[in-house]
């Protein structure tokens, strides 16, 4: 019963990962986001390609998709008796999952041939949003805004940022504040 919860936890929040937002805006725009700035299906590349009123359609729902996937993956979890799948656990499980749709979308590879997503930094920060404490939140947000002033690149900072959140999540982990099952995520 339980790899089937899983079973089915992975393969939702994968399908939500892999809605194709960025392609699906850049069509609706007459461009293929393949095939303009960097190619890559992100906020990042829209804001580039189609202004900041799109990248943040983009955005808003590259984050959804992670919280969208963590919420039912919670909903499975609070459906199997007993506590068999736990919150924890089916959250750390959706939120790899979805990350992993966004990355390599299975519906931009139908529309595209070629298997593509984006870097999932939006789809991830959905997750964050929806499972961690407000400080696993804040301060790798700090820290994003402080590298990309300072450097003026967007990808260091979501990078440094992410290390420092999965610092943070390690850190409360051992300090018992958070269920190991969040380590998951980290990996």
């Amino acid at each position: 019963m339980y790899s089937q919860a899983v079973i089915i936890v992975i393969a939702l929040s994968y399908i939500i990962g892999s809605f194709p937002t960025a392609y699906l805006i850049g069509r609706l725009n007459g461009i293929n986001i393949f095939n303009v700035g960097s190619g890559n299906m992100g906020t990042n590349n829209v804001l580039r390609s189609l202004g900041t009123f799109w990248a943040v359609i983009v955005f808003a729902g590259d984050i959804f998709k992670g919280i969208l996937a963590v919420w039912l993956a919670r909903q499975i979890a609070a459906s199997y008796p007993d506590g068999l799948m736990s919150q924890a656990s089916a959250s750390a499980i959706s939120a790899v999952a979805v990350v992993v749709g966004h990355n390599w979308s299975f519906f931009a590879s139908l529309l595209t041939g070629s298997i593509r997503g984006g870097k999932g930094a939006a789809t991830a920060g959905g997750t964050w949003l929806i499972m961690l404490p407000a400080v696993v939140i804040v301060i790798p947000l700090i820290v994003i805004a402080l590298v990309v002033i300072t450097t003026r690149y967007m990808s260091l900072g979501v990078l440094v940022g992410t290390v420092t959140g999965v610092l943070l999540i390690a850190a409360m982990v051992l300090t018992n504040q958070l269920e190991p099952a969040y380590l998951l995520y980290t990996v």
